[in-house]
């Protein structure tokens, strides 16, 4: 079998870049440096994102809303306990509005439906909202009559008596003129009340028999039992300590605005204290912020220092330090932060103390995953050849080995604020600690606080846990992706 062999013509061939000095070529683009690659990567990984960006949110809330927030730790109000969330813009759609709903018999609904007060414009407010439902039981032979209502918890407060001066007294009778909202209401007449434990309740202005049911006319109406003085006009103040203070009888909803210049409303409730928790929490929120990433900062340092020193040198070396490793992560943290809070808060403060615990044996974990990648790179071919070419100890270990090791590290780092606020957290619920004051609190301390009121005012323990609980997840997703943004084995991997 003969193969022809063409022959190309002389003329198809030509000379490239003749008379032309070839050498290097600048990029088009602009380098990717290490963090602009990482950087990329991360925003590839949408759900890292939405973590951070959560967490950014939370974080700017425990920033910004302890100085825009009209209230702060140092608020109490005992009359205004356990108060359910308010939203002034979401009560105008019906939810979010400060009410709730309870079932109560004839004698709850006549002591609830007693409290109104009329506004500026003359509208009649009252702790009932509204009443769902009118029905009867019989109970062990006796018939009663029960109401499904739903209650204003900040109009249920009613009225109340208060002590005040003379001049106060004036004072409140010149904000009525200028405001045009009833601030004193009528006395009542005590020795009209038949059960001896109401007469320091202001709500009871009406008749009632023995079983608390109230008194009506023939219209349906109360009958009031006010104090009147000889000419039958209602008397508005009783002099105490011999006319040096008067005991008059307010609208607490209506005195509240009056002694703070706005109206109650509190976006997240009230604790058991009294104390708006939108700004609790964002206070105690700060706080646990600081502590973790204080925590973590330090630890992350010397864990970093200690575990490169190990798993670089090896030998002597890295059995001596293990075996002190061995030896503080035996002690219990429990045990560690009891005992500080015991001896050594009196001295530095709880925080100081407490910062000591966590210090104390909080960068082991790191320590062992930067020996562990330490002796996984410092093997490889790359760190042999840069050591052959004169590379000193330091540079290998900062520019060469843990470069590849940043992506383990971070992570544990990371995490390390989530779990050091959930130990802050647990360490308060069990009132090891306890950061309760009258300028500090933390977001332990409201968990704690609200345990007791998990059955009856869930909102109280609700959003410290839902913050507690966004937080925790949230590092971990954001962790994750920080992880793999970071890890260089990865690069050019998703392209």
């Amino acid at each position: 079998m003969s193969t022809e062999i063409k022959q190309i013509p002389k003329e198809k061939f030509k000379f490239v870049q003749l008379d032309t000095s070839l050498h290097d070529v600048k990029f088009e683009t602009k380098p990717v440096g290490y963090f602009k690659d990482a950087w990329l990567r991360f925003k590839r990984n949408k759900g890292s994102v939405v973590a951070a960006s959560i967490i950014l949110i939370l974080l700017l809330y425990a920033i910004i809303v302890p100085f825009f927030s009209p209230y702060n730790t140092t608020f109490r109000d005992s009359y205004y306990h356990c108060t359910k969330p308010k939203s002034k813009f979401f009560s105008k759609f019906g939810f979010w509005d400060g009410t709730y709903k309870m079932t109560v018999n004839q004698q709850g609904y006549d002591y609830w439906a007693a409290i109104t007060a009329p506004d500026k414009d003359g509208n009649i407010r009252s702790a009932i909202v509204k009443v769902l439902d009118k029905y009867e039981k019989t109970n062990a032979g006796r018939t009663n009559t029960y109401y499904d209502i739903i209650l204003d918890s900040y109009l249920k407060v009613g009225y109340e008596y208060r002590f005040v001066t003379k001049e106060e007294y004036n004072n409140m009778l010149k904000y009525q003129e200028e405001t045009g909202i009833q601030l004193l209401y009528p006395m009542v007449d005590t020795k009209k009340i038949l059960v001896q434990g109401d007469a320091n309740d202001a709500n009871y202005w009406f008749e009632y028999d023995l079983k608390g049911r109230a008194t009506r006319d023939a219209n349906g109406n109360y009958i009031d039992i006010f104090l009147r003085d000889e000419n039958g006009d209602y008397v508005y103040y009783v002099e105490k300590m011999g006319g040096n203070q008067y005991q008059v009888r307010v609208f607490y909803y209506d005195y509240f605005v009056y002694v703070h210049g706005r109206e109650p409303c509190f976006l997240f409730g009230t604790d058991g204290y009294g104390q708006d928790i939108f700004s609790c929490l964002a206070v105690g929120a700060r706080l646990s912020f600081v502590l973790s990433i204080c925590v973590a900062i330090i630890n992350f340092t010397i864990g970093t220092i200690y575990g490169a020193i190990e798993g670089y040198y090896g030998g002597w070396i890295d059995i001596i330090l293990e075996r002190i490793s061995d030896i503080l992560s035996g002690v219990p943290f429990i045990v560690t932060a009891s005992l500080f809070q015991m001896h050594l808060a009196s001295k530095v403060g709880v925080i100081g103390s407490l910062l000591f615990a966590f210090v104390l044996t909080g960068w082991l974990g790191t320590a062992y995953r930067v020996r562990t990648q330490f002796y996984r790179f410092k093997g490889q071919e790359y760190i042999l050849a840069a050591r052959t070419l004169g590379a000193k100890d330091s540079r290998l270990i900062f520019r060469h080995i843990l470069p590849n090791s940043i992506g383990t590290i971070v992570t544990s780092s990371v995490l390390m604020i989530p779990g050091v606020i959930f130990t802050e957290s647990s360490l308060s619920y069990l009132n090891i600690i306890n950061l309760q004051s009258s300028t500090m609190t933390s977001v332990g301390t409201l968990l704690s606080n609200g345990q007791k009121y998990l059955s009856s005012d869930p909102h109280v323990i609700f959003f410290p846990a839902m913050f507690i609980s966004l937080l925790m997840i949230s590092f971990n997703i954001f962790g994750n992706g920080l992880r793999d943004a970071f890890n260089p084995s990865l690069r050019g991997a998703e392209e």
